[in-house]
Parts: C-alpha cells; structure tokens; sequence
C-alpha cells in the first residue's frame, strides 16, 4: 500500500511505495522534530511537526509511487552534490 504525507484531510506529497521513503522525505523537508514521549527513554524518536502524519492511501490515477521515489531520490543526490 502505498503512502503519502498529510495535514488533516488534505494530501499534502506525491505517493510513494513505502512509509518509510515519506519519513525521508518529510526529513530533507524540515517537517521531523526530536521528541522524547517517555520519561526512561534514553534517546528522542523522530516525530512530525504540526500535526503532519503519514497514511496509506490510494495513489492518483496519472500517480506512480515507484517513479515518484526515484524522483525524489535522484533530486536529493542533485541537492547534495550541488552543496559541495
């Protein structure tokens, strides 16, 4: 199933195949926070920033989750040697 960013109701990303490529994405996008939910625990978990989740959802008709990953992939390698 794949999976995509939202606020409320509102889809806010392409679909992408898997949660874990939305964490990376919302990641290099600034919207995951530290947070600590536990008194014992000894390192914070990634959280997202206001009030964004991810959810299973149907892709768009004209939407493919893999090419949106390889995308989303080939841009970030782009950022990355741009920066150095």
């Amino acid at each position: 199933m794949p999976y995509a960013l939202f606020s409320s109701d509102a889809k806010l990303s392409k679909t992408y195949p898997t949660e874990a490529d939305v964490w990376k994405l919302a990641q290099r996008s600034g919207l995951v926070v530290d947070a600590v939910s536990e008194p014992e625990a000894v390192s914070p978990r990634p959280v997202l920033d206001n009030d964004y989740e991810i959810r299973s959802c149907q892709p768009d008709p004209q939407e493919d989750p893999v090419r949106n990953k390889a995308e989303a992939e080939r841009d970030a390698g782009s950022e990355l040697q741009l920066s150095s």
